[in-house]
């Protein structure tokens, strides 16, 4: 057998062994699989089914799967009582929509809030309930009940299953930078938030880096999106393993980003299972998603930032004691995620993380990580700190700051 004839044969006897630690770490490191979970269609099937019985004037409704800018069209065509009247009648639809003006989204999905939370009120009154049961309904009333806040924007929200959630920080209407979060596994309304840990749940990423943009660049007018608004898996299995949720997400955050008002750049933060959906969905982006940063990622389902196929700039960040660091980065057989962000060979722009802490610490304030996140943001690259082991985040970006 010839050096040639050795070689193939040898790299699939690798990609076979990494395979098989995959599955090793999949039985014994808590990565169980859950099966597969029931995300429920009811309330929003009843509201969907309601919208398409639905008239104006005498005018049928469009299918809420329209794209985005024939839905602001037809939006533009109604008066505002007409609008307010759908918003009222079908909140959760309305609320929901990209393509629906933001004000009507907000208005539209603190109705639905209001719905659930009675919802939620019976069900903590239900004798039939059990005391669990009860609590846990006590719980997601008294979380709907805080999204309702009035100084709280709520661009998305149902509560079917372990709920999606959707939140803007700043003027997204004239926000002349929008940065967009997409977090990881287990993600639900009720991790959206938690006291506990400031800077590690969706929310909490947001508003650091709302901050740190506003720090970096206080001139410019900036949103932060923290995007929840779609079924993450459940814990490290199997579905965390496969792209299955991704691809779903990625129709939603792709929808999303087509619905945004105005021009303003975007960039998106995808951390960890959220690198992920960001892989699967940078083809089909469109062009004003200027950047996407990923930290701590387990791949991105390309073997290079070039197979990505996308013009937005592709940052990677980790930081060193993160236990992602130690899943293989393969793809065999629809297990694993691919290759490595954070190598060379990849092909992103490397970022420093210094001062982060495991594979939550990544917006922690006075990371590095933060700081080059809130820079990206705004469009002033200058002051990046790259990663020790290479640096190519400096390689093609201009010679002074975009702000």
């Amino acid at each position: 057998m010839t050096s040639s004839d050795a070689s193939p044969q040898l790299d699939v006897w690798r990609a076979l062994v990494a395979l098989g630690v995959v599955f090793i770490m999949l039985a014994t490191t808590g990565w169980t699989a859950h099966g597969s979970r029931r995300d429920g269609d009811a309330p929003l099937k009843a509201a969907l089914a309601a919208w398409e019985d639905g008239h104006v004037q005498g005018r049928e409704l469009p299918d809420p799967r329209t794209p985005p800018r024939q839905l602001a069209r037809f939006f533009a065509s109604l008066t505002n009582d007409q609008r307010e009247r759908l918003a009222d009648r079908h909140p959760l639809v309305v609320g929901n929509m990209n393509g629906a003006p933001l004000t009507l989204r907000y208005r539209a999905n603190r109705t639905a809030l209001d719905v659930a939370r009675e919802a939620e009120s019976r069900r903590v009154r239900d004798d039939r309930l059990s005391p669990e049961g009860q609590r846990q309904a006590e719980r997601r009333m008294h979380r709907y009940a805080a999204f309702m806040h009035p100084d709280r924007r709520v661009l998305a929200f149902d509560p079917t299953g372990p709920g999606r959630i959707a939140e803007v920080l700043g003027d997204l209407a004239h926000a002349q930078r929008v940065s967009v979060i997409v977090p990881g596994v287990d993600t639900s309304l009720m991790t959206f938030e938690r006291p506990d840990r400031a800077h590690s749940t969706p929310l909490g990423m947001a508003r650091a880096l709302y901050e740190a943009e506003r720090a970096a660049a206080p001139g410019t007018r900036t949103a932060v999106i923290a995007w929840a608004d779609y079924t993450a898996p459940e814990g490290l299995g199997v579905e965390a393993a496969t792209a299955i949720r991704a691809r779903s997400g990625a129709i939603r955050l792709n929808a999303m980003v087509r619905g945004l008002p105005g021009r303003a750049e975007v960039a998106l933060y995808c951390h960890s299972y959220g690198s992920v959906l960001c892989g699967v969905a940078a083809p089909a982006l469109p062009s004003r998603v200027t950047d996407i940063a990923v930290a701590g990622s387990p791949g991105m389902r390309a073997d290079r930032a070039s197979h990505l196929d996308t013009r937005a700039r592709i940052w990677a960040t980790r930081d060193g004691d993160d236990w992602i660091e130690d899943v293989p980065h393969l793809e065999l057989g629809g297990i694993g995620h691919g290759a490595d962000p954070f190598s060379r060979a990849f092909g992103a722009r490397l970022l420093s993380a210094s001062g982060a802490d495991g594979h939550t610490g990544y917006f922690e304030p006075g990371t590095e990580s933060l700081s080059n996140f809130a820079e990206i943001g705004v469009g002033a690259f200058l002051g990046l700190r790259c990663a020790d082991r290479d640096d190519s985040c400096r390689s093609g970006l201009p010679s002074a700051a975009k702000v």
